[in-house]
């Protein structure tokens, strides 16, 4: 029988991804409290860039973030990305406003060619992550038709 905190981190799970499917309109109705809970979701930019030696760049905006808390994962087209912004909430403040969004973030992206993971380079300056993805160059097999007996 699955734990109770086992249940809790799928029914999270389900949110952000429901999040990354719907977009920021379905994420914006959600309770505050429930999206503070599920951590957050960062903004991504993805293009395709070079002519010699094309590359797939994600930029990902996620000011705050340790860089060591950073991790990244390529599986096929997928790029997966995640971390955790820790924002200090002081007890006994009285806030008027809260909307720096904090906790732990998983971002996955599915990319529109494939990548050369080993050839991957990442940077981090200014609250922007840079990951540059070599792209592979695509092969292609020419096949040879053999005609059918008419026997």
């Amino acid at each position: 029988m699955a734990r109770k905190s086992d249940l809790f981190l799928n029914f999270e799970r389900m949110w952000r991804e429901m999040d990354e499917l719907m977009g920021e309109p379905w994420a914006e109705r959600r309770p505050r409290a429930a999206r503070m809970a599920a951590g957050f979701t960062p903004r991504v930019d993805v293009f395709y860039s070079g002519r010699e030696k094309p590359v797939a760049v994600v930029l990902v905006e996620i000011a705050g973030v340790d860089a060591d808390s950073l991790s990244l994962e390529v599986s096929g087209r997928d790029l997966a990305i995640s971390g955790e912004r820790i924002v200090q909430r002081t007890e006994g403040r009285v806030y008027q406003q809260v909307e720096i969004e904090a906790g732990n973030f998983r971002r996955v992206i599915e990319l529109g060619a494939d990548v050369d993971a080993e050839g991957a380079e990442a940077s981090y300056d200014d609250g922007i992550l840079r990951i540059e993805l070599p792209l592979r160059a695509a092969q292609s097999t020419r096949l040879e038709i053999e005609p059918k007996n008419a026997d």
